[in-house]
């Protein structure tokens, strides 16, 4: 293979991130307040879009091309999207979900009628503010969970969707409706977060009540994200994170890319594949070889978003040529392994640390491709 490289012209970056970020402390005793009824959620919103202005610049300043809001506004990275669409509803379960060691804050969502956008969805105002203070000046990316995040069991009312294709449909279309949607606002970098793919590539995690087999899964998650980019604009770059879990510095469960890989890997249809790689849960890069040469981008998280520690140059420099091994060095790209505050807890290391390893992945790519 060659490492002859091309500069990047459009999405998904040399040197990316995730999405969230730290949540500072004045923000969380907003949070705090408006629980409590001290501040106002206009309040609220002031402070927020305070920190989004700062975090902006402080990413413009390390050197990325993209920015994020950091999810700021949100609580979760996936139930504040998911909840405000048409025919879902949030609510608190019995358990929280279990990652090793411990157990989250209880929150979840559950289907309550019949699926469809929601044309005055908040995310589509967010996005439209924060595009503002952005003003041009990186690219302005959009999080979302995957459509697929609804699929995990427990969500869908069997009594509204007896037949899981009907719920799938109706799923797609909210899908390709919210896509629209942002695009019309502005969004030209969109990503889907999909733990529920990753955990498909887990061997012990059961996602289903055994009505479906593992491979049937697997296909339906294709159908779904393929559905939803049938038609998409042509300058709307997507790209999907696949997670296995990031809740204060922990995972939820383990597994190489092996299973999915032949379908997932090679038939998504999407620009990119943001992909932990930063410890052995993930396994080795062999899955990498179903990626179409030519197609989708690789963004290694080779850097690790769980502790502050920065990694060994050489190390990662290693890394991406054993990686070039089985996809082309001239389709990887490079990003921390998730985001840093996938829920507003946040990961246990510092702003300051989290700057340092997003400057460090800038200054890396530049050494790798130029």
């Amino acid at each position: 293979m060659t490492n002859k490289t091309t500069t990047l012209t459009k999405a998904p970056f040399r040197a990316d991130h995730v999405g969230s970020l730290l949540r500072p402390d004045n923000l969380h005793q907003a949070r705090k307040e408006f629980k409590e009824g001290t501040v106002t959620a206009e309040q609220l919103r002031e402070v927020e879009t305070k920190e989004i202005k700062r975090i902006v610049d402080k990413q413009i300043e390390v050197g990325l091309e993209l920015v994020t809001d950091g999810e700021f506004r949100r609580t979760w990275w996936h139930l504040d999207f998911l909840e405000h669409l048409n025919g879902f509803e949030g609510f608190v379960p019995e358990t929280g979900y279990v990652f090793e060691g411990v157990e989250t804050e209880r929150y979840n969502v559950r289907n309550s009628g019949k699926i469809s956008f929601n044309p005055e969805h908040p995310f589509i105002k967010d996005f439209i503010e924060f595009n503002e203070i952005v003003g041009g000046r990186a690219v302005a990316k959009q999080t979302i969970p995957s459509p697929n995040q609804l699929f995990n069991i427990g969500i869908r009312d069997e009594n509204i969707y007896p037949d899981i294709e009907e719920y799938a449909n109706d799923i797609i279309q909210a899908y390709k409706d919210a896509l629209n949607a942002f695009y019309d606002a502005g969004v030209r970098y969109l990503q889907l977060d999909d733990v529920y793919i990753a955990g498909l590539s887990a061997p012990d995690i059961p996602f289903n009540d055994g009505a479906c087999s593992r491979d049937q899964l697997i296909d339906l998650a294709l159908r779904v994200i393929n559905g939803v980019l049938e038609g998409k604009p042509e300058d709307l770059v997507v790209t999907t994170h696949l997670c296995r879990g990031n809740y204060q510095s922990t995972w939820a469960f383990e597994g190489s890319y092996e299973l999915i890989a032949p379908t997932l890997l090679a038939k998504e249809k999407v620009d990119g594949f943001f992909l932990e790689y930063d410890d052995e849960r993930s396994g080795d890069f062999k899955p990498l070889e179903h990626v179409p040469n030519g197609g989708a981008k690789v963004i290694l998280g080779v850097v690790t978003s769980k502790n502050g520690e920065i990694e060994d140059k050489e190390a990662i420099k290693a890394r991406i040529q054993e990686a070039a091994k089985h996809v082309p060095h001239d389709q990887l790209c490079l990003s921390p392994q998730c985001g840093f505050a996938s829920t507003h807890h946040g990961n246990k290391l510092t702003e300051e640390q989290q700057w340092e390893k997003l400057k460090f992945i800038v200054d890396l790519s530049k050494e790798v491709w130029g």
